[in-house]
């Protein structure tokens, strides 16, 4: 063949190579193109996945869920890697175990920026993020926002100015914010996240469900929310398109061992979930899979669905052959645990490995349950000969990720008012709520401890409904049967200081003193509650021992202590006391303003009026450089302006006392006060009402007296002390109480 005439051959071969390449290309990139529709990630709180029809409960109706289960796949044995809503969305969202990202808890952990969530990949393969959540829980700061273009986790306005905020959004609100950013986007390739609270309580449902069990309720109202996310999808010509996972983070207790809620035991009940997945075009559809799947496998299930790589970091398998119904999973064990108890009380930790058939627990005993015989695990075989097999494969897996598993210590850097929604949640007994330096095997087995926690719950809930005395009273109890758990103590103390009882809080926290010399917290809270009694030198007496007994790096103690040194001196006309604590508050932290409040105060408390606003002023620049709010110096700053006739300046000084200390009465008083003389009688009779539903206590009923017979209206100065003699006519029983 002449040169020529090969040239032009090979340049012919070559051309119909790229045509063929091209064709071939085009055919896989057809058959390979990721999902044309959005990822809606459907998460139902709480939810017991033997408490769906769909699963073969008869107790309520699902007719959405039961839709969308009968055009997806109905996985029947998905377990949670944690009863508790962080620590198993962390898991589902990052498709790694809790361990490994180092979220354990509720309370003290967050999702660190270096790990990468569904959220982040599914955003650089260019789809739109979105996600709407519904409890405090998953608040922004926890870390599950990582990835989200658009993530709405506001909670509603509190129901009464300056008590705790709302913990939880009803989900019809939440579906209806999801639906919006649907409609925003302009984009169908597009990840939604949307997290409904219904089944966790406190319940909050419409009366149409009034006569259904209030667990069964919350499942038939979540699944009205479900309806409507799916008629909105078929309205808009994309339910077809859609690749749904509807999926709940863990179960619910229900009293089966004990537990009613969740958090602290780790039996089916509370890490068997929910997993129905619905695929584009419903391919799949009515198919039921029994193969045991996990919370980790939703993140390489739809990496893979889109087509884009699996980091070889994910703990989970990708759940694509099941949906398709192409092949089978090897079987795999599932790893959970429950950590609450270990950091909430200091009792012993639990972790679950679960297979096919068997349960192992590991924790201050051991525990083997054959699920296919005894689904209720009532009869443990850890110590039956027969099932000594399985007991040594599942004891080996367990041991095998003890080393990593390892409890890890929480972070105490929580603000106030998270500290209190979580304790109305029941997440959280507070600082230093139970010793945690125990022996593992000398700590307390949690199940053995479930009448305790059902008991500090029911003390929650009473706290929860501001019925503050028998909050205190059923805490009591608690703290003489438990003497491990000296938090109990704090948390009494901290309730009675709510209602003004400063004497029930210092004899609650001496006996915290007495169960944990070492711990600063005690003196603190004693020092506190002297200093409000007007006690000084007992006082004084408690904040220097809190200064000899906080270690150097304990810096919160540390200010902590010197500002109530501070404190108590100014009030103990001591200047040269009160400087030099400033000082060393400050010096402990910068960002305090400590050195000019107290040069305002000292001057504001000899009337030296003009003298003290200019140092106020100060104080309040400095405390913009961030730091805790520092407690009366708002107020006293308002007062200073009222007296020097600047009631605008005044008034906003009030407000900004009362949005960092919510239950401030003199600044209510002092704002009501403020309201009458500048002739706003309806703003004047709104604050005044407000006192004692924001501050219900015998302290506050009597000076809303006060304030309505200053504004002149005696009638309801008499209906406010006879509301206060009805309401508080028990106060000297809790103090009988308490003495006993």
């Amino acid at each position: 063949m002449s040169r020529p005439i090969r040239f032009t051959f090979i340049l012919g071969l070559a051309a119909l190579a790229t045509v063929l390449a091209a064709a071939g290309g085009w055919r896989f990139a057809r058959a390979s193109a990721p999902l044309s529709g959005p990822i809606i990630v459907v998460s139902i709180d709480t939810l017991r996945a033997d408490h769906l029809p769909a699963y073969g409960y008869a107790g309520v109706k699902t007719p959405a869920i039961d839709a969308l289960a009968a055009d997806g796949v109905v996985f029947e044995r998905a377990y949670a890697h944690a009863p508790q809503t962080l620590p198993a969305h962390a898991a589902m969202l990052t498709g790694r175990l809790p361990f490994e990202i180092g979220v354990r808890d509720n309370v003290g952990f967050s999702v660190k920026s270096s790990e990468r969530t569904l959220a982040q990949m599914l955003r650089d393969r260019g789809y739109a993020t979105g996600a709407v959540v519904s409890t405090f829980a998953l608040r922004k700061e926890t870390g599950i926002a990582q990835g989200f273009d658009f993530f709405d986790g506001e909670m509603p306005a509190q129901a009464l100015p300056g008590t705790v905020g709302r913990l939880k959004r009803d989900g019809q609100a939440s579906e209806a914010i999801a639906e919006h950013w649907l409609q925003s986007i302009g984009s169908s390739r597009a990840l939604l996240f949307l997290h409904i609270d219904e089944p966790h309580r406190p319940y909050a449902l419409p009366e149409r469900f009034a006569d259904l069990p209030e667990y069964d309720a919350s499942i038939a109202y979540s699944d009205e929310i479900v309806g409507r996310l799916v008629k909105y999808l078929k309205s808009h010509q994309l339910y077809d398109r859609s690749t749904i996972v509807l999926l709940s983070d863990h179960g619910e207790g229900l009293g089966d061992h004990g537990e009613q809620e969740h958090g602290l035991l780790l039996y089916d009940e509370a890490v068997r979930v929910p997993l129905i997945i619905k695929q584009e075009s419903n391919a799949g559809a009515g198919r039921r899979a029994a193969a045991v799947v996990q919370h980790v496998d939703l993140v390489p299930t739809i990496l893979e669905l889109v087509k884009t790589s699996i980091p070889g970091n994910l703990r989970g398998r990708s759940l694509k052959p099941l949906l398709d119904g192409t092949g089978v999973l090897p079987a795999k064990p599932v790893y959970s645990e429950a950590l609450y108890g270990r950091y909430q009380f200091g009792w012993s930790e639990i972790a679950a490995i679960t297979d096919l058939r068997y349960r192992y627990l590991r924790g201050a005993r051991e525990e083997l349950y054959d699920l296919q015989r005894d689904p209720r695990e009532q009869h443990n075989l850890a110590d039956d000969p027969a099932a000594a097999a399985p007991l040594r494969a599942l004891r080996a897996e367990a041991k095998r990720l003890a080393g990593a598993a390892k409890a890890t210590e929480p972070s105490d850097e929580i603000s106030a008012d998270a500290r209190e929604r979580l304790q109305a949640l029941g997440y959280l007994g507070g600082a230093s709520f139970a010793e945690q330096d125990a022996a593992a095997d000398a700590r307390p087995d949690p199940r053995e401890k479930v009448a305790t926690l059902e008991r500090y719950r029911a003390a929650m809930r009473l706290a929860g409904e501001r019925r503050w005395h028998e909050a205190i009273t059923a805490l009591q109890r608690i703290a003489a049967d438990e003497p491990e758990l000296p938090g109990l103590w704090s948390q009494a103390a901290g309730f009675a200081a709510r209602i003004d009882r400063h004497d029930l809080a210092v004899d609650a926290f001496r006996h915290y003193v007495a169960l944990r010399p070492s711990a600063p917290e005690g003196y603190l809270g004693a020092a506190s509650g002297l200093l409000k009694l007007r006690k000084l030198e007992e006082a004084r007496t408690q904040a220097m021992r809190a200064v000899e007994v906080t270690p150097d790096a304990d810096k919160r103690s540390t200010v902590a202590a010197h500002e109530l040194l501070a404190r108590i001196a100014v009030s103990r006309r001591d200047a040269e006391a009160a400087r030099e604590e400033a000082g060393l508050a400050h010096d402990a932290d910068p960002r305090l303003p400590m050195p000019s409040f107290v040069a305002a105060r000292l001057a504001y408390d000899q009337g030296h009026f003009e003298d003290a606003l200019p140092l106020f002023e100060q104080a309040l620049e400095e405390q913009k450089k961030g730091g805790a709010p520092l407690a009366d110096l708002h107020y006293y700053a308002a007062d200073t302006y009222a007296r020097l006739d600047r009631e605008s300046e005044s008034e906003a000084q009030y407000l900004a006392e009362l949005r960092d200390f919510p239950y401030h009465l003199r600044a209510r008083a002092g704002l009501a006060t403020l309201y009458h003389v500048t002739d706003r009688s309806d703003a004047a009779a709104a604050a005044i009402a407000e006192m004692t539903d924001v501050v219900p206590t015998p302290e506050a009923y009597a000076l809303a007296a006060r304030l309505w017979m200053l504004v002149g209206n005696r009638l309801q100065a008499e209906a406010v002390r006879a509301e206060m003699r009805e309401r508080f006519s028990d106060v000297s029983r809790t103090g009988a109480a308490s003495r006993e």
